[in-house]
């Protein structure tokens, strides 16, 4: 059965389409970041929030949409 998951092509495994959307997203997100930076003064915390914000998207979508949950799947059997 190891023999078989061994041999077998790896599907749809990086799409560039795919890619392309995470890439503009992941572009986005970091400049949002970086248009909060330059409101952020310590009279309004929203500023603060929003970079906040943009540092968790920046961490959890990349670990959730990209991330390879499934990789030791067959070592598992």
């Amino acid at each position: 059965m190891a023999e078989n998951a061994k041999n077998r092509p790896i599907e749809n495994e990086n799409p560039l389409i795919g890619n392309i959307i995470i890439f503009v997203v992941m572009a986005a997100i970091f400049v949002a970041g970086i248009v909060a930076v330059s409101w952020l003064d310590f009279t309004n915390v929203w500023p603060m929030a929003a970079l906040i914000l943009c540092f968790a998207g920046a961490f959890f979508i990349p670990m959730t949409f990209i991330g390879r949950s499934d990789s030791g799947s067959e070592h598992r059997k």
